[in-house]
């Protein structure tokens, strides 16, 4: 009995690869739906998840229905993280000019928005070689600012920042800081990071910490982060379902379709959200 167990699990797990070219197709009704959340979230009066329904509506391809109606706001709002925010999603949405803002905002002496500005140019990219993320990173007295600072250069492929966030994997004893840097090489790191994110799991407090590991080893391709990734989907925890829909989409993992339907009427507004972004983005 135990030698079948052993088999019936490696034909499990061989069964669960998954190939990043791999497209779902969605039928129109789950489309219409996807887009139905999307847009109720974009004019939500709460402000971090009509963000990320923007991003899922450019994602999507809807970039144009972003930038109408958020330039609007960018220009009203006098909130420098809330100003990130909207900046970011403008840029995502093809209005590149806006990166200016969150430099802007990074080059400042009031440090309130330093942190979300260094994290918004690391989600949109193309600030790599600007002063204010270089010199983010060189500095050490506000670690969450390095960290970003070191996503955004990580994402362009610097090898001193990935070397930085590879030894902060290792060595960090705050969970706040290697979960965070787990989230990041989970979507600018390769395979190599896998086993250095996996020793961590014995090291995560709670829930929350291990299925933000367990995530980024499911966009990087890990086998079991994929499985854990699944079962999140199905969490008592809205946090926890939050980003294991979020990185479905980052994973290419088209065999949670259902999950993520179902997910499309959830209870918690940024859980639908995520879940439609990452039906759309596989769907492309």
């Amino acid at each position: 009995m135990k030698l079948n167990w052993i088999v019936v699990s490696f034909l499990f797990l061989a069964s669960f690869t998954l190939h990043a070219d791999e497209r779902m197709e969605l039928d129109a009704p789950t489309k219409a739906r996807c887009l139905e959340v999307l847009r109720a979230g974009f004019v939500s009066d709460e402000f971090w998840p009509s963000m990320h329904a923007a991003e899922g509506l450019t994602l999507g391809g809807y970039g144009a229905e972003v930038r109408e109606r958020l330039a609007s706001r960018l220009n009203a709002e006098k909130d420098d993280q809330r100003r990130c925010g909207l900046a970011r999603e403008l840029v995502r949405a093809g209005d590149t000019k806006k990166r200016e803002v969150m430099l802007d905002i990074l080059r400042g002496e009031d440090d309130y928005g330093h942190v979300h500005a260094a994290e918004s140019l690391y989600k949109v990219g193309g600030a790599a070689k600007a002063k204010p993320i270089r010199a983010a990173f060189a500095q050490s007295k506000n670690t969450n600012l390095q960290l970003m600072a070191a996503a955004a250069l990580g994402q362009a492929g610097d090898a001193e920042a990935l070397a930085f966030l590879q030894k902060k994997m290792r060595r960090a004893k705050d969970p706040k800081v290697f979960t965070i840097v787990a989230w990041v090489l989970g979507r600018v790191g390769g395979k190599a990071d896998r086993s250095l994110i996996r020793s961590r799991l014995v090291d995560a407090p709670d829930p929350i910490a291990k299925a933000d590991l367990q995530h980024a080893l499911a966009a990087l391709g890990d086998r079991e982060g994929q499985m854990a990734l699944t079962r999140n989907l199905e969490s008592d925890n809205p946090s926890i379902r939050v980003f294991a829909a979020v990185f479905s989409g980052d994973a290419r993992m088209t065999s949670v379709k259902p999950q993520l339907i179902e997910l499309l009427e959830d209870e918690t507004l940024d859980v639908r959200i995520r879940a439609a972004q990452s039906l759309l983005v596989l769907a492309r």
